[in-house]
């Protein structure tokens, strides 16, 4: 099963580079998410998957009992899944100000700070 996740990380990882070097803003937030996706399912795999029960602790017990799923790769996966939605939300919405002020998606056309090659004369 790691073997099967590890193909689709990498699959992700080169979707992901294929839309980050898009010239286009769009593209490039698409293949962030992505990129945020496969270092969640890092991780999640990195806690090594099992079928063990819920790490829930008896009452009267010191420590779970038997095979338990290690709960510290979930958590980390829940907070990045929050984190990389909030940093699309913030992304998604700064592009959509970029597009109403320059009136354009590509980057090589929000020329604002830097000036064009014919203009330097």
């Amino acid at each position: 099963m790691e073997a099967l996740l590890a193909i689709a990380i990498g699959v992700l990882v080169a979707a992901s580079v294929y839309l980050m070097l898009a010239r286009n803003v769009l593209r490039f937030i698409f293949g962030l998410v992505l990129i945020s996706n496969a270092a969640n399912l890092t991780i999640f795999v990195a806690g090594r998957l099992t079928t063990g029960a819920p790490p829930l602790i008896a009452e009267g017990a010191e420590a779970p009992a038997g095979l338990v799923a290690n709960a510290l790769p979930q958590a980390l996966v829940l907070t990045a899944i929050v984190i990389g939605f909030g940093l699309f939300a913030f992304a998604l919405v700064l592009m959509f100000r970029a597009y109403t002020t320059l009136g354009t998606l590509y980057s090589d056309e929000m020329r604002v700070a830097e000036p064009r090659p014919e203009d330097e004369r």
